[in-house]
């Protein structure tokens, strides 16, 4: 006799279309000059959102990576063993070229190239995010690297390869490449200027160089890359070095792999502590300048994780979207009840507002040498990474409410997307890093912080609210030098939402760019969900909009 029939529980979302059902993000390529990539955007949307691709996801964050110091003779290969589905998953983030669109000949200096590769990076973050480290780290890497007329020519095809090769070989043996970084060390973290690896030339120093590196890193991300880029220091100071897995001799580099990182969440993405016994490296940029050659690649990491969190916030909502629209509780389905309704359509504009934010970004790196889209890349880049990562993990844990208790199981998607929430916020540098850097790009370029407000007080002048949000801004500018590390937060996050606000009002649908603005700007609306004035109807216009499906 059977004890109960199995009703009320929600399908599993599958086998949907993760670019075509997404308008703020569609309408945005189109907008940014992207349209021509939009065919393969919807197809890889289309795979993406497939069983099969989710299934994936799902086993290369259950098969964990398997850390191999030594073979069974004793000889250390410092190798790290993946699933199936890891490679799988960075095949397909290869084809579509996520980790060097737009300097890729085919695209390089095409309008929206940057825009293209964004969108697709969106959308891949919404179903797995641990593959999307090394892709992020090659793609910040390429900048750098194609300024080495001695080492560019020998990687250039290899990192341009649309192809994944997984194999542990020497580089001239390989078909494709991937680069890791490798900055911080237990000592300092963040404060890379404390680091203690030591480089010592091998025959003559400077640019171009080889180097034997003596020292460890206490994150040195995906081991298994084919190169990685360290700073250690010269006489000369710190500099950064690209450090090969195996050395030109075809011998393996002296980087030893200590242990794997067991984290909280990005599990499918193997994170190690290694030290340097003699490894092979080559300088990087001008000696004792590796500062600044990382701050050109964390410019790029740094927009990764805001569109990897946007992602992340998107497939959050659609899940918890899709959960109250086939979920009934107490006499009718979630959707229709007014205060979940009212979550969601927050939780709805809050992600459309992330989208358009990661898009203008975007495209800020389409145009180096204007100085208005410099100041959007080094004051708004750190700006955002601040907020919408943070926003991130707080987005997620009201998504996992929406689904009650089944949420919070791991079998479920939202377990998982809830311990991946916090990695991008920490990553390239946590809050207070970040808020410290928008005030250090401001006093350092006022003029660019003079551009960047001009153009919101172009949206503000119709605008009355905007208006109130954008002077707030401008007197917390005003605070003096001594009082403005303290209210860096206060600072940063009146800007973004500014930002966010004018965005949303040239952009988004009318009633629904105002509902975000008169929202973000209430002092009696607070930092939880669910407390728009917006009415019933708008409500399920925005909802409509986020999923309509």
């Amino acid at each position: 006799m059977k004890t109960h029939e199995v009703t009320n529980q929600v399908p599993e979302l599958k086998d949907v279309n993760l670019y075509s059902t997404d308008l703020a993000l569609s309408e945005g390529v189109q907008r940014e000059q992207a349209g021509w990539h939009a065919a393969p955007l919807s197809n890889y949307g289309a795979e993406l959102g497939s069983a099969d691709v989710l299934q994936l996801a799902e086993l290369a964050n259950r098969h964990t990576p398997e850390l191999q110091t030594h073979d069974r003779f004793g000889n250390r290969i410092d190798r790290v063993d993946f699933h199936p589905s890891w490679h799988a998953l960075l095949a397909l983030l290869r084809r579509e070229a996520l980790h060097a669109l737009p300097w890729m000949p085919a695209y390089e200096g095409m309008p929206g190239a940057h825009v293209a590769r964004a969108a697709g990076y969106f959308l891949h973050a919404q179903v797995e995010a641990g593959s999307l480290c090394p892709t992020t780290m090659t793609f910040a890497s390429l900048p750098v690297l194609r300024h080495e007329d001695a080492l560019f020519p020998m990687v250039r095809d290899k990192l341009f390869s649309r192809e994944h090769d997984p194999r542990d070989l020497p580089l001239e043996q390989k078909r494709s490449m991937l680069i890791g970084m490798g900055m911080t060390e237990k000592q300092g973290g963040s404060d890379v200027r404390s680091n203690t690896t030591a480089a010592r030339p091998l025959n003559g120093s400077g640019r171009g160089a080889a180097y034997t590196l003596i020292g460890h890193k206490w994150f040195f991300s995906a081991p298994m890359c084919d190169a990685h880029m360290v700073l250690a220091r010269t006489d000369n100071g710190l500099s950064c070095f690209f450090v090969p897995r195996w050395r030109p001799d075809g011998q393996k580099n002296g980087v030893l792999i200590q242990r794997l990182k067991d984290k909280l969440g990005n599990r499918s993405n193997s994170s190690s502590e290694v030290e340097f016994d003699d490894a092979y490296g080559v300088m990087v940029g001008d000696e004792g300048r590796g500062i600044p050659t990382i701050i050109e690649m964390a410019n790029h990491t740094r927009l990764d994780c805001v569109i990897g969190s946007a992602g992340l916030m998107r497939h959050a909502l659609i899940q918890a979207i899709h959960h109250a629209r086939h979920r009934s509780a107490f006499g009718k389905q979630l959707a229709e009840q007014a205060l979940m309704r009212n979550v969601l359509s927050d939780l709805a504009l809050e992600s459309e507002a992330a989208t358009l934010l990661m898009l203008r970004l975007a495209r800020a790196f389409e145009s180096p040498n204007d100085p208005l889209q410099r100041a959007w890349r080094r004051i708004v880049t750190p700006a955002a990474k601040f907020w919408i990562c943070k926003r991130a993990l707080e987005f997620t844990g009201e998504c996992m409410e929406v689904w009650g208790g089944n949420g919070y199981v791991e079998t479920a998607p939202m377990a998982r997307m809830y311990r991946e929430a916090p990695v991008n916020s920490i990553w390239e540098g946590s809050g207070n890093v970040m808020c410290l850097d928008v005030l250090r790009a401001m006093e350092r370029e006022p003029e660019g912080c003079i551009l960047l407000l001009e153009e919101l007080q172009q949206v503000a002048d119709g605008h009355h609210v905007l208006q109130a949000s954008l002077d707030a801004l401008k007197q917390l500018l005003t605070t003096p030098p001594e009082q403005r590390e303290m209210l860096a937060r206060r600072l940063v996050q009146q800007l973004i939402l500014t930002v966010q606000s004018a965005l949303m009002l040239q952009h988004a649908p009318a009633a629904m760019a105002e509902a975000f603005v008169l929202s973000r700007s209430d002092a009696a609306n607070g930092r939880v969900y669910g407390t728009l004035h917006a009415d019933a109807s708008l409500q399920q216009e925005i909802l409509q909009r986020a999923w309509p499906v």
